[in-house]
C-alpha cells in the first residue's frame, strides 16, 4: 500500500469511525473509498482535497510522510501543515545537532523527514547553539567550498525561502543533493545563488527543487586545516593581465619566427 492509503486508513482509525461513515461524509460511496485505503485506486484531486479538509491534514503531508510517526495533535497544530522536522533531543531536552555526512546526502535526501533515520546520524551539542534548531554538515573534499575536507558547517532551519537574506550564506538541501552558496534573489519560480569563487557564475535553483535551507551560523575547522590566502580581486586582475600579456607576447614571436 502506498503512503497515502496507510495514512487516510490510520486517521479513520484514530476517529473510531467507519469506512461507510467518513465516505458518506465526503459524499462518496463506501466501495470507491474502501479502494482508496487498500491502495487499489488513487482518488482524483477533488476528493483529495476533500479528505484533505475532513482530517485537517495538508495534501503534501497525506501524500508524503508517514504521520504515524509523529502525535496526531502536532500535526494539526501545524501552520498550513508544513512538512515535519523531526528533533532529537536529551534527556534534559535539549536539541542535539545531527551531523550529516556528505557521502550520505542521499540517504538524507530519503530520510531527512523519518525520526528513525535522524536518529541514526552522529550528533552533537554546542553551549552556544541552544535557541533554535541546528544541523551540521560534513564536508567531504572539496565538495563544500570554500570550506576544507572534514570541515563542519553548521546552520540554523530556515522556514519559508521568503525569508532568505540577500548576501547571506546558506546550505540549501536540494533534489540534486546538499550544497552551500550565497543567496542573490529569489524569482518566481527560481532563487539564484552564487559561490565563493569569483570563476563561477551566479546560478538559478527551482524553488520545487529545494528541500530545506539552513541558514549558515557556524564553521568549525579541522585541526590540520592550514588556509590558502588567495590574492585579492584587484590582485587576481593583475595576475590575469599579466598572463594575457604573456601569451600575447608569445603569439607575437612565433608569428615572426614563421615570417623568416
Amino acid at each position: 500500500m502506498s503512503i497515502f492509503s496507510e495514512n487516510i486508513r490510520f486517521l479513520r482509525d484514530q476517529k473510531k469511525i467507519s469506512q461507510a461513515k467518513i465516505s458518506a461524509d465526503l459524499t462518496i460511496t463506501r466501495e470507491r473509498y474502501a479502494k482508496y485505503e487498500d491502495g487499489r485506486s488513487e482518488p482524483p484531486i477533488e476528493i483529495l482535497l476533500r479528505i484533505s479538509k475532513y482530517h485537517k491534514v495538508s495534501i503534501d503531508l497525506l501524500v508524503s510522510i508517514d504521520i504515524r510517526k509523529f502525535p496526531l495533535d502536532d500535526i494539526v497544530k501545524l501552520p498550513g501543515n508544513k512538512i515535519i522536522l523531526p528533533v532529537v533531543v536529551d534527556s534534559n531536552g535539549d536539541n542535539f545537532i545531527e551531523i550529516v555526512p556528505q557521502k550520505a546526502s542521499m540517504g538524507y535526501l530519503n530520510g531527512y523527514s523519518d525520526p528513525e533515520y535522524m536518529e541514526s546520524l552522529q550528533k552533537m551539542q554546542l553551549p552556544f547553539l541552544k535557541n533554535g534548531k541546528f544541523r551540521a554538515f560534513l564536508a567531504d573534499g572539496d565538495s563544500m567550498p570554500p570550506f576544507a575536507d572534514q570541515s563542519i558547517i553548521i546552520g540554523e532551519y530556515v522556514e519559508r525561502p521568503e525569508d532568505l537574506k540577500a548576501k547571506k550564506e546558506y546550505i540549501f538541501v536540494t533534489t540534486e543533493g546538499i550544497t552551500y552558496k550565497t543567496f542573490v534573489k529569489r524569482n518566481s519560480r527560481t532563487i539564484t545563488v552564487a559561490a565563493d569563487n569569483m570563476f563561477y557564475e551566479p546560478y538559478d535553483i527551482f524553488l520545487k527543487d529545494v528541500v530545506e535551507i539552513w541558514r549558515y551560523v557556524r564553521g568549525i575547522l579541522p585541526q590540520d586545516y592550514k588556509p590558502h590566502y588567495l590574492p585579492d580581486e584587484e590582485s587576481l586582475k593583475n595576475l590575469v593581465d599579466d598572463a594575457k600579456r604573456s601569451i600575447s607576447n608569445l603569439e607575437k614571436r612565433l608569428l615572426s619566427m614563421k615570417t623568416k
